[in-house]
C-alpha cells in the first residue's frame, strides 16, 4: 500500500516578513539582481510556494554607483512607448543610469519575477535609493545574505 504524503501550501499571514538592505556601490547589474528576485520571491525560505507572496523586502541603496559590465552602458537600450504612433523612445542604460538609477535597478529585478498579478505584488517590496539613506531604518533592516 502506498503512503498519500500532503505538501504544505504556506499562508501569508503565517510569518513575520524580514527586510534586508544591499549596498549595490561596485556590484555588477545581472548578479545583483538576481540575488535580491531570489529574496523578492521568497525563494530563500523553506516553505516556499510558488503560487504565494512568501518573500521579503529588499532595500536598495547607492542605485547610483552600479556597475555594468562590457558596452552596456552605450549598447543597452530601454524603449518605451506613448501610446500615440510614432511615440516611443529609447533611452542608453548609461544615460539612464545618470538620471534615474533607481529605474536601471527596478527593470533588471521586475523583468526577472513573474509576469502578472503575483509578480506586479512582490515588485512593491522592492525600495531602491539612489543614495546611501533610506527611510527605512525603523524596520531593522539586515544585510542581504550573499
Amino acid at each position: 500500500m502506498q503512503k498519500v504524503t500532503r505538501s504544505l501550501s504556506v499562508e501569508e499571514a503565517r510569518d513575520a516578513r524580514k527586510w534586508y538592505v544591499v549596498d549595490a556601490e561596485g556590484l555588477v547589474l545581472g548578479r545583483l539582481a538576481t540575488r535580491i528576485a531570489h529574496v523578492l520571491r521568497g525563494k530563500h525560505n523553506p516553505a516556499f510556494t510558488p503560487h504565494v507572496d512568501c518573500g521579503d523586502f529588499v532595500v536598495v541603496t547607492n542605485a547610483s554607483k552600479v556597475v555594468l559590465t562590457g558596452n552596456k552602458l552605450q549598447g543597452k537600450k530601454y524603449y518605451r512607448h506613448s501610446g500615440y504612433p510614432g511615440g516611443i523612445t529609447e533611452t542608453t542604460a548609461g544615460r539612464l543610469l545618470e538620471t534615474r538609477p533607481e529605474q536601471v535597478i527596478e527593470k533588471a529585478v521586475v523583468g526577472m519575477l513573474p509576469q502578472g498579478r503575483l509578480g506586479r505584488r512582490l515588485a512593491l517590496k522592492l525600495k531602491i535609493y539612489a543614495g546611501e539613506e533610506h527611510p527605512h531604518a525603523a524596520q531593522a533592516p539586515e544585510q542581504l545574505p550573499a
